[in-house]
């Protein structure tokens, strides 16, 4: 019954994924504008993404424990995409991105580099999230962000965390005994 559970989580969570920036996404295309999405919650979120992404590929984790985290990653450069084409001036995207790809290879050039990235990455989801709360709060507009995509989340955080805190959560026959929970 455990694994089954397990497995239901795990692939829920994964098919929840492929679809969780998409209502965001198109929200922001209905109504042509950024309005309400807070820039620096979606880098926080980017840079997030990418740490953990590059810490499961590193550490040799089996894909499925991280198969979520490309999908969510080209989502958000999507969703910056629109932001800057919505903000008038989509060029302004092209240094994030640079830094995000150099990010990439600069945070293995030592190992205690991308265990303290990791160490971070609860509080740099923690600063996204609050960032778009203190952003939505200060203009007391909400504009294009998709509840939906907010809800999602949740049930994706939840899921991931009852697979991953399962004492020895196996994939494809394999024991995995993450080093954090996501």
């Amino acid at each position: 019954m455990t694994s089954e559970l397990l497995g239901f989580c795990n692939w829920s969570t994964l098919g929840v994924c492929a679809a969780l920036k998409l209502p965001q996404i198109s929200a922001l295309l209905a109504a042509r504008s950024a309005r309400g999405l807070s820039l620096p919650s979606l880098l926080l979120e980017l840079a997030g993404f990418l740490v953990f992404l590059r810490y499961q590929c590193y550490y040799e984790y089996p894909l499925l424990t991280y198969l979520e985290y490309p999908i969510l990653i080209a989502q958000d450069v999507i969703l910056l995409l629109c932001v800057f084409h919505f903000s008038g001036n989509v060029y302004r995207a092209v240094p994030y991105i640079a830094l995000f790809v150099t990010s990439w290879f600069l945070l293995t050039l030592q190992k205690w580099v991308i265990d303290l990235a990791m160490n971070l990455c609860t509080f740099i989801s923690a600063a996204s999230k609050f960032a778009q709360l203190q952003y939505l709060w200060k203009t007391r507009d909400s504009g294009a962000v998709s509840a939906l995509t907010w809800s999602l989340a949740s049930y994706t955080c939840a899921g991931k965390n009852k697979t991953r805190t399962n004492a020895g959560v196996i994939f494809a026959g394999i024991q995995c005994l993450p080093r954090r929970v996501h």
